[in-house]
Formats: structure tokens, C-alpha cells, sequence
């Protein structure tokens, strides 16, 4: 039949032996999963039974397919690693307003960093007895040290030891959550 001049193509079943029409595609393999061979129903359920994406790839490659498909295989870097030392770097700032904002400056250099402790950081500092500078690292060497030595069970559980203990976890609670300790 023919419709403006050109016949319509009919694809057929790419299974050998079968004359009927190939409506349904299907990749010809992993790496060429943009070129497609056409089946009737019958015989794209069966090669879809068998398809197998993986075939061929060793344990530590099915591995790394699968991390680079969690980022959509997108490239991806540590958070903050982009950041540049001044955040307003990049402003396209002709006039130098942003320095006459105060933008473009940076602070003053802290002497020992313990100015940017909040009091309650002090105070977890005082309860684990520790001095600053110090990183999370020796927050928790420390915090495991007080635990045994206050915790109930070694102290025939006795109930000060037990506040102590409340006090202790708190104290510790606090500079986990601190974002002005170094993780090192």
C-alpha cells in the first residue's frame, strides 16, 4: 500500500525461523544499548528473560557501575572541596561595593580559635577536663576515659557517679556536635 509516494516498512521478527512482525525492540547489548534488534511479542519476552546487563563484568566491575549510577553518573567531590578561600571571589564586583560592604575582607586571625567556643562548648570542655586546641580525635579518647572510671557499674552503682556519668555524656554531646573542632 502506498501513502504519499513511499511504501510503509514492515520490520520483521528478528528470531530465526519466525516471519511475524517485529513491534517491540530491544538493545543489542550493554555498550550499544542506543541500537536495537525488533521482535514480534513472544520472542522479545524470551530475549528479555535471558537479557542479562551484567554478563561478562567481574564483582569489582558490577561494583563501580553501580556507585557511578548513585550520582547518575555525574562527577562528584567532597563537600566543601570546591569552596574557594574567599566565597565572594567570584562575584563579578566592577565597582568594589562588596569591599565597601565588608564582603571582600576576612577576619580578623583568632589567636588560638578559643574565642569562637560558645559557653556551653566551655563548659563541655571544664565537665571532660580538657584544654583547647584539641580535635575531636581527643574529645573522644578523653570521653572514653571518664565513662570507665564514672560509670555506675565500676563504682558499685552509686548514684553520684551515675549524675556524673549524665554529665559526662552531655559534655561530650555537646563538642560532637561542635563545628569549631577539628576531626583530624
Amino acid at each position: 500500500m502506498a501513502t504519499g509516494g513511499a511504501q510503509l516498512h514492515q520490520r520483521v521478527c528478528e528470531a530465526p525461523g519466525c516471519g511475524l512482525q517485529g513491534e517491540y525492540r530491544a538493545p543489542w547489548a550493554r555498550d550499544r544499548l542506543t541500537e536495537y534488534r525488533w521482535f514480534c511479542l513472544e520472542h522479545v519476552r524470551d530475549y528479555n528473560k535471558k537479557w542479562d546487563y551484567f554478563a561478562g563484568l567481574g564483582a569489582d566491575q558490577i561494583e563501580a557501575h553501580i556507585r557511578a549510577d548513585t550520582t547518575w553518573r555525574r562527577p562528584v567531590w567532597p563537600l566543601g572541596a570546591r569552596r574557594s578561600g574567599n566565597p565572594y571571589a567570584q562575584i563579578n564586583d566592577p565597582f568594589g561595593l562588596a569591599d565597601d560592604a565588608g564582603l571582600g575582607e576576612k577576619p580578623p586571625p583568632i589567636q588560638d580559635g578559643s574565642e569562637q567556643l560558645t559557653s556551653a562548648e566551655r563548659s563541655a570542655l571544664d565537665v571532660l577536663e580538657l584544654s583547647w586546641p584539641l580535635t575531636q580525635a581527643e574529645v573522644k579518647s578523653r570521653y572514653k576515659e571518664l565513662v570507665k572510671l564514672h560509670h555506675p557499674d565500676a563504682n558499685g552503682g552509686a548514684r553520684e557517679a551515675e549524675e556524673k556519668l549524665k554529665e559526662i555524656n552531655a559534655a561530650y554531646s555537646t563538642l560532637r556536635a561542635s563545628e569549631n573542632l577539628p576531626v583530624e
